[in-house]
């Protein structure tokens, strides 16, 4: 090892949490993009008004390049599995192989064979007929987001498996138990509902700057498209605190450490128990102090009711300990990084409550008998950075998930620590952190060039294109 302060632990820690939050960019907002396109084609072939068919292929070209972004990133990722992670796929491949090829067996297969088909065939379907292409590729997203969740959820609470006490790995004894797995019919919708929410944001904000432009053959279009962008991210900004909600009664069942970080408690509270909204919190000596508190709220949202304390992670630790001392030794620490979850939780529901409001207002503003929005040019810009929110909120949520199963790789079964390939290096890792940081912020750059691109050019740039609509095996397509 080099003598640099770092370990092959944290290094390959910090490679895969680099990995999985910039995949998470662009897997949820291709998600909401390709059904919110799916609907824009919908209303196009039930009203005829054509203006939704010039949104279904505007904001269709963003969706496929976020697809494409999702798809690179995506293989990177199943690459550290072998790379840095390898101890943990002998462990975990009996359980994590089958979601995973059933996710690229089929789902992918729906994803990748109507989506081409819903590119090269606007002009050979009826409106009807093609706007279901992009709904099947828009169900083969959502079908991947539950394989690939199916097992995560069994990473965090794990279910239909027996521990093989001659190879000491897990071995599936029940499919039809990873698929019913609580954690995974929890996380699946908050997952999908804040995935659209993000490409609604997305959508207005880009309208309000297609708007600021002030094109005279735009305004209509960015128009439609701003007040579609903010009644979604209304609607589901709402439905996804409502998911997060039933989450998080599933975490405190199953993980209780988690939802005690998320909290920032580690002395069991008084009935009825107070929300914390800030606080200072000295992980080191396990203590919090300088909290500002709104009494009872945390009963409400940890049972829907008036009382109930909450336990603190001092005793869960203690209890963590009765129960796994024997097989993890008296020496492991069971304390989730409290400062993390505690900020990422009040980050992520700061941002779903932000999103409301500004969608609110832009609802109010915009509507028909009293369109004003555009004359809040602040309230235009304002609704044009907010572009970013969502995806800051999604990697806070993301942190949660993830950060919360320490120091578990497998809930109970499995540590972070033996999870590690034996084979990696210091020096290796930290090569391929490098590499990939790189990559990561070329194909970062190049998404939101196109998107600026697009953008600048406007919704009818390429379709004065006489070879926009030509097949790519059509003999036109050859002739120069």
């Amino acid at each position: 090892m080099l003598d640099i302060g770092l370990s092959i632990v944290s290094l390959a820690r910090f490679q895969f949490a680099m990995t999985t939050v910039f995949h998470f960019f662009f897997v949820p907002f291709s998600i909401g993009m390709a059904v919110l396109v799916a609907t824009m084609e919908t209303l196009y072939a039930v009203k005829k008004d054509k203006v939704y068919l010039d949104m279904a292929k505007f904001w269709g070209k963003i969706f496929l390049l976020s697809f494409a972004v999702g798809i690179v990133t995506g293989i990177i990722q199943e690459f550290q599995f072998g790379m840095n992670w390898s101890e943990y796929s002998r462990f975990m491949g009996d359980v994590f192989g089958a979601p995973l090829a059933i996710e690229a067996l089929l789902a992918f297969f729906i994803e990748s064979v109507f989506i081409g088909i819903w590119m090269f065939t606007w002009d050979r379907f009826k409106p009807g007929l093609h706007a279901l292409m992009i709904w099947m590729t828009a169900i083969g997203t959502m079908l991947s987001a539950i394989w690939i969740l199916a097992a995560n959820s069994f990473m965090q609470h794990p279910t239909g498996f027996k521990i093989n006490n001659t190879t000491g790995r897990i071995q599936l004894t029940d499919f039809g138990a990873v698929i019913t797995n609580p954690q995974l019919w929890r996380v699946f919708p908050h997952v999908i509902l804040a995935a659209i929410m993000t490409a609604g944001c997305v959508i207005a904000g880009m309208s309000a700057w297609g708007l600021l432009r002030k094109k005279k053959d735009e305004n209509h279009f960015f128009k439609v498209s701003l007040r579609f962008g903010l009644w979604v991210s209304l609607i589901f900004a709402i439905l996804s605190a409502g998911a997060g909600d039933l989450q998080t009664q599933q975490i405190i069942k199953d993980q209780p450490m988690k939802f005690a970080a998320t909290e920032g408690i580690y002395k069991d509270t008084k009935d009825p128990a107070p929300w914390t909204v800030v606080e200072a919190i000295d992980a080191k000596n396990h203590t919090a102090s300088s909290q500002v508190e709104i009494p009872k709220v945390l009963s409400i949202l940890a049972y829907h009711r008036l009382s109930g304390s909450v336990k603190g992670m001092n005793s869960i630790n203690k209890e963590l300990h009765a129960k796994y001392d024997k097989k993890f030794g008296k020496d492991m620490n069971y304390y989730t990084p409290p400062k993390t979850l505690f900020w990422s939780f009040r980050v992520m529901t700061g941002i779903d409550l932000l999103v409301m409001l500004i969608a609110f207002l832009g609802v109010i503003w915009s509507r028909k008998k009293k369109d004003t929005i555009e004359n809040k040019k602040w309230f235009m810009v304002i609704v044009g950075l907010a572009i970013w929110v969502p995806f800051i909120g999604n990697s806070a949520g993301w942190f949660i998930t993830e950060f919360g199963r320490y120091p578990w790789i497998v809930y109970g079964l499995f540590t972070i620590a033996d999870a590690v390939s034996p084979t990696s290096t210091v020096g290796t890792l930290l090569f391929s952190n490098i590499v990939y940081f790189l990559l990561f912020t070329l194909l970062g750059g190049v998404m939101i060039w196109y998107s600026r691109q697009t953008l600048h050019h406007g919704p009818y740039y390429e379709m004065e294109d006489s070879k926009q609509n030509v097949d790519p095996f059509a003999k036109e397509a050859f002739v120069k």
